[in-house]
């Protein structure tokens, strides 16, 4: 057992609870009042200097090493999502309509054990860790990454690399995900209003029908990927929502459409959303209708660092074993550490969280959504493992060995 897992062994406990308190009491996007101050009291107690107010209620946990160096960031977004839990834990949500069904707790505690295990080997770390505890990952398109930015969490203190660690239920405990460059998709929402003539059932052509416009733009919307997206390259159009009409015997004069795209490449982004609008303006304009279009740039896609994905790869084989990094493909999700790695390089990786009972694993954002905690404190050793190495790699290119990965 090396000293990481000594450390982080020591207080397992610890990290499971602080877990199970942030999913008892979850709290959406920009309203993590709770959870950052349970944060500002955990990294008190383990001698973790801090600073705070970033994007309202981000915190960022300062270790420095008593060696000189590089600087390493880690990060963890806090926010919960408006769902209602079905899991019947004794620590399930005690917030109604709330519940943390993407992870965010789990994300949190592995940060704060990970910063215990360093903070205790401050004497040997050469460089600086930054604890980024971030606000609104689930609020797109805004989310909290650009907003801690923008409110100076990296002025004093810039990284040279940064991590961001997720749990994923599609891997077993004691393997991780890890992508050389795309592992999560652009994520772009949209409002589309459909404004037409209602009128009478029975009489059908004294209107031109809300419902029936809409209709020809979903059905229209679904030829942007088959017929003007490259069948090598990765894109979705998918409606989630539709709302219209009053009454059996009612033409509506207005239907609403929600949705989203989804990209990974910048170009393939673009002539997803040119098709977009030039089908729904053409559509509504046939019929003689408006179409009212609210396309809101979501997150970029996530896209890792390659040199840094590999030195992510080493140390999670140093720590789980060779058989522990999968080739696996990309996800569409979005994810807003993407704009953290527009500005820095690093790498997302996947941490491994599937249930003893496979079979009845549900997936993020549902809401029996349920993580196994026998990976976290893995995530909480392969956090501190990956800073350090990562130091130690910055390091050795400065001494000019250039080539090396880790130590």
């Amino acid at each position: 057992m090396n000293h990481i897992e000594e450390l982080i062994s020591s207080i397992k406990d610890d990290i499971i609870h602080i877990r199970r308190t942030l999913h008892q009491h979850p709290e959406l996007s920009n309203e993590e009042y709770r959870t950052s101050s349970l944060v500002k009291e955990q990294l008190t107690a383990y001698g973790i200097e801090w600073q705070s107010g970033f994007a309202g209620t981000g915190v960022l946990g300062i270790i420095k090493g008593d060696l000189p160096g590089g600087t390493v960031a880690l990060r963890a977004d806090m926010d919960a999502l408006p769902i209602q839990e079905v899991n019947t834990h004794k620590f399930s949500s005690q917030n109604d309509g709330k519940m943390h069904a993407c992870g965010h707790d789990a994300h949190t505690s592995m940060l704060l054990g990970a910063g215990y295990a360093l903070q205790q080997m401050k004497a040997d770390i050469k460089g600086t860790i930054l604890l980024v505890f971030q606000p609104a990952e689930e609020n797109s398109p805004s989310g909290g990454s650009q907003a801690m930015m923008e409110d100076g969490v990296f002025h004093e203190y810039t990284p040279d690399v940064i991590y961001g660690q997720h749990v994923w239920p599609g891997l077993p405990v004691g393997q991780m995900g890890i992508r050389d460059k795309e592992m999560m998709g652009a994520s772009d929402r949209f409002k589309v209003t459909v404004k037409g003539k209602g009128g009478h059932a029975s009489m059908p052509h004294d209107g031109n029908d809300a419902l029936l416009i809409a209709n020809q733009i979903i059905s229209s919307l679904q030829t942007i990927v088959s017929r003007n997206v490259n069948p090598l390259e990765s894109a979705v159009v998918t409606i989630g929502r539709i709302e219209g009409g009053y009454s059996y015997n009612v033409i509506p004069n207005e239907v609403v459409l929600e949705g989203t795209v989804r990209t990974f490449k910048p170009e393939v982004k673009e002539k997803v959303k040119s098709r977009f609008h030039t089908i729904i303006e053409q559509t509504a304009e046939a019929f003689e209708a408006e179409a009212e279009i609210d396309y809101l740039d979501g997150y970029p896609a996530t896209i890792n660092t390659p040199k840094w994905a590999q030195q992510a790869r080493e140390s999670a084989q140093k720590l789980l074993g060779s058989e522990s990094t999968p080739s696996l493909d990309p996800a569409l999700a979005g994810e807003d550490f993407s704009r953290f790695l527009l500005q820095y390089p690093g790498a997302f990786i996947w941490l491994g969280t599937q249930i003893e009972d496979a079979e009845n694993q549900k997936p993020l954002h549902d809401p029996g959504f349920q993580l196994n905690e026998k990976a976290l404190p893995i995530g909480s050793r392969y956090l501190a493992q990956v800073a350090l190495d990562t130091l130690n790699t910055l390091q050795l290119q400065k001494d000019g060995d250039t080539d090396v990965h880790s130590s």
